[in-house]
């Protein structure tokens, strides 16, 4: 008796070679109350985990200062979130230092999924900030993103989202503003509130 070979049909699908595990933002969440990210800055971009250094003093204080000066100016139209998840979609929570979202905290039974600003506070992570994630907010349609340069002693503030297929997430901003420490600047969900560069730098 011979054995017939088995034809493509039936032969077993093999990757060609490994590929990554994509994690859910669900998954992602599971993870950390598992306690998997206890003591660390970890963040879901595009279904991969990645962790950020340790926060420097500078960095903690530009943050703490930046919460402050937000909070002070803010409506109750409004409320600020730090480090907190933002479910951008199903592969993606960047967990920001400071997202300004709409309504008050007990509005919401799931983790919100925009913010009318958000902020970064950048050291080591400039050019992350200011290349893939400032990407991935304009991709989530975020109207106003900035960005505490900590060692540039700067804001760079970034505006009106648009598609770009150069940019990592096929999304950038056509304005992007410099503001050094004696400049000020009104978000744009509270255009009548005015913060000083300086008051969100250590």
């Amino acid at each position: 008796m011979s054995v017939l070979p088995l034809s493509p049909a039936h032969s077993p699908t093999l990757p060609d070679s490994p590929r990554a595990l994509r994690w859910t933002v669900d998954q992602f969440h599971y993870l950390g109350d598992l306690g998997c990210f206890e003591g660390r800055q970890a963040m879901l971009i595009d279904g991969v985990i990645l962790e950020e250094g340790p926060m420097n003093p500078p960095h903690a204080i530009a943050a703490t200062k930046a919460e402050e000066a937000i909070r002070d100016i803010l409506p109750r139209l409004f409320h600020v979130r730090v480090q907190k998840p933002l479910n951008l979609n199903k592969s993606t929570d960047p967990e920001p230092d400071i997202a300004v979202v709409v309504g008050r905290p007990g509005d919401y039974i799931t983790h919100p999924t925009t913010a009318a600003l958000i902020v970064e506070v950048s050291d080591t992570s400039l050019r992350y900030d200011t290349s893939e994630k400032m990407s991935l907010y304009a991709a989530a349609g975020i109207a106003d993103y900035w960005v505490v340069d900590v060692v540039g002693r700067r804001l760079l503030v970034h505006r009106e989202p648009q598609p770009n297929p150069a940019a990592p997430f096929g999304y950038s901003y056509s304005s992007v503003m410099i503001l050094e420490p004696s400049d000020g600047i009104c978000p744009l969900a509270t255009p009548s509130a005015h913060i000083l560069v300086r008051d969100l730098l250590p």
